[in-house]
């Protein structure tokens, strides 16, 4: 948690001046009203103009953490993503609905652990799903579903290689552990892993978690990017020791950030 911001610029968490630390490691935004997330990421931002590494940074973390954003980049980066449609009014996500071939997943933009997200395949829901959205004047984040068997494919990417990598079981269309998922770990193919790193590179992370799935068509599309991914279940699966990993990627990066200066 960040103390304070001084104007000249300092940042102090509870304990430890930030600014004077070669490398910070965010594993988390606390939830807080938009000016207080918005202050969380201004203190990153800050940092850095200090000269301190931060992993993920700022960028990377507000390209993230806002979904559409995310598949923004990536379908302009031409790696493939699920059809994805955003908008502010409940006709428009109906078009949406309709344009997405009438079987769609709807997300919160900001979410995660598959919190607040629905599935929608039928008008009538659909028109009741939209307007009960419209009165908290929600962005309506509508994805085309692809038929994946309940399973979905999460690997952990860090310095740009794919450090190890599970396959999601779940008893319907969502399989998060968070969720009750079961998870078995699995070894990539090396489209796979190229996928996993070109989004990762896409938003700027340098550690993240990749979500895969295989289409009906049988290509392999990536699903969403979390850039302060959690990593228990993956680590228990695996056996991958994610923290060494990730310090080992710190440690690099505060040296090629000093051999720039």
């Amino acid at each position: 948690m960040v103390g304070r911001i001084d104007g000249d610029i300092a940042v102090t968490g509870a304990e430890v001046p930030l600014d004077s630390c070669d490398a910070v490691i965010v594993r988390g935004i606390p939830r807080g009203s938009l000016e207080q997330v918005i202050f969380r990421v201004d203190a990153l931002h800050a940092l850095v103009e200090c000269g301190v590494t931060c992993v993920n940074g700022p960028r990377a973390i507000e390209r993230t953490v806002d979904k559409f954003l995310a598949s923004a980049l990536l379908a302009r980066a031409g790696v493939p993503t699920p059809r994805t449609i955003a908008c502010e009014r409940p006709e428009d996500a109906l078009e949406a609905f309709e344009a997405l071939g009438g079987d769609v997943i709807v997300k919160p933009l900001f979410g995660s652990m598959g919190a607040g997200m629905t599935r929608v395949d039928d008008a009538d829901v659909a028109h009741r799903v939209f307007h009960a959205l419209a009165i908290e004047r929600a962005v309506y984040y509508v994805q085309e579903t692809l038929d994946h068997g309940d399973r979905d494919v999460r690997a952990f990417v860090v310095g740009g290689r794919v450090l190890a990598a599970i396959e999601r079981h779940g008893s319907g269309w969502r399989a998060n552990l968070a969720r009750g998922a079961r998870a078995r770990a699995i070894e990539l193919s090396a489209e796979q892993e190229r996928l996993c790193v070109d989004a990762a590179a896409v938003v700027g992370a340098g550690y993240a978690g990749v979500d895969l799935l295989r289409g009906s068509d049988g290509r392999e599309y990536v699903l969403e990017l979390n850039g302060i991914p959690g990593w228990r279940g993956l680590q228990e699966a695996t056996g991958a020791d994610v923290a060494a990993a990730l310090v080992s990627h710190v440690e690099a990066a505060v040296s090629e950030a000093r051999a720039a200066r």
